[in-house]
């Protein structure tokens, strides 16, 4: 049944936050043909994942997605009669206006807090729990993707698999401008917080002896990697050659383009949690850099995925992609022998990887949960 939805998003995680809500928004549009009106504080933030974002109007419709700005005690929700489901993603507030509307209803909303994945066991007893408003009385479900079943499942298109199997890798890459001469060395992906040992990883890819394209998204984190070649200022497009190390630096990737990346890179570091999904679903070897958090909770979630992860790999893949994610997360320091190894396991950790992405296909999406779960509620 096509419902109204509202998604409340906060962006905290550069991309992460707005990215998990965006790919929502677009498979509840177009695969669910549900109504849907995102609410996003950072549209620039936005626009680069969906160039076709205008970051300085209010409204607009986006793929028969409306957007709007999301500005603080904005009047605008006086005049916004609330959805039938509406969705906090990552417990950020709803608008103390939006709320009271919501109390002056006489129909029933579907209220959800759509919470940060985590491999973590207790997810598992805490999702679709109720949970009262403190002040309005109103029940919020706590609703935690998840990578096993009883949880809500993870972002994945209906066609998803179609669309990696069939994909053109060559093209991909002319279209990334990679010359043909350098096809055939070890592409790596490279998406990662400010936070991640770059200087090591530069240092340990230009002395492996083998040739190695490093491709990275204009940022931050490029801008450190040119500075190590003697440059204050880059170029998108822009080649930088150390021993057998090239470094191209490209645009930012809007997330079917970056998705694309993904299928064509023999290895993918990535971050967070939009990258870090599709990262799993490439079935390339890839290394995550996870968000930090105070008290150093994320190595409790970094090891509660590792466990999951690598519960059937043998012993000394484990041990090497154990020891490259620990270091890469600051626990310990990166060294040239884990790095070797784990690019000499890229072909048994593919195939790996590809039963581990049809472990997960096997499961409901999130999408699908979402919608199912509306619709036992109205």
């Amino acid at each position: 049944m096509r419902r109204h939805w509202d998604i409340f998003c906060t962006v905290i995680d550069n991309f992460g936050d707005i990215g998990v809500c965006w790919r929502l928004s677009r498979q509840l549009t177009h695969e669910y043909g549900q109504l849907v009106r995102l609410w996003v504080d950072n549209l620039h933030r936005l626009s680069c994942l969906e160039p076709a974002i205008n970051d300085e109007l209010q409204c607009q419709v986006i793929q028969g997605i409306e957007v709007w700005h999301w500005q603080k005690n904005s009047e605008v929700f006086e005049q916004i009669e609330p959805a039938e489901v509406v969705i906090e993603a990552f417990a950020c507030e709803l608008p103390g206006n939006y709320l009271r509307k919501m109390l002056q209803r006489n129909i029933q909303t579907v209220w959800i807090n759509l919470e940060y994945l985590s491999a973590e066991p207790w997810v598992k007893s805490y999702h679709a729990m109720p949970s009262p408003h403190p002040r309005s009385g109103l029940i919020k479900t706590c609703f935690f993707p998840g990578f096993e079943p009883d949880t809500g499942g993870l972002i994945r298109e209906k066609d998803y698999e179609l669309q990696r199997v069939n994909c053109n890798k060559q093209a991909i890459l002319q279209q990334l401008e990679i010359p043909f001469d350098r096809y055939d060395a070890i592409r790596i992906s490279l998406f990662c917080y400010d936070s991640a040992p770059i200087e090591s990883l530069i240092e340990l890819l230009s002395e492996l002896g083998t040739p190695i394209l490093l491709i990275v998204p204009q940022g931050k984190v490029a801008q450190r990697i040119i500075a190590l070649f003697g440059y204050f200022r880059y170029e998108v497009k822009m080649y930088l050659q150390f021993q057998q190390l090239t470094v191209l630096v490209i645009p930012f990737l809007e997330q079917r383009g970056y998705d694309r990346l993904l299928w064509s890179c023999d290895i993918n570091f990535v971050r967070g949690e939009d990258s870090f999904v599709r990262a799993q679903y490439a079935a390339k070897p890839f290394i995550w850099n996870i968000y930090q958090q105070a008290e150093q909770v994320h190595w409790q979630k970094l090891d509660a995925f590792l466990d999951l992860y690598t519960v059937s790999m043998p012993l000394q893949m484990k041990d090497t992609v154990q020891e490259l994610w620990h270091s890469w997360n600051g626990r310990g320091s990166m060294n040239r022998n884990a790095l070797l190894k784990f690019i000499s396991l890229a072909e048994p950790l593919e195939q790996y990887n590809r039963a581990w992405f049809e472990q997960l296909a096997k499961q409901n999406d999130l999408a699908s949960n979402l919608v199912q779960f509306v619709e036992n509620r109205l």
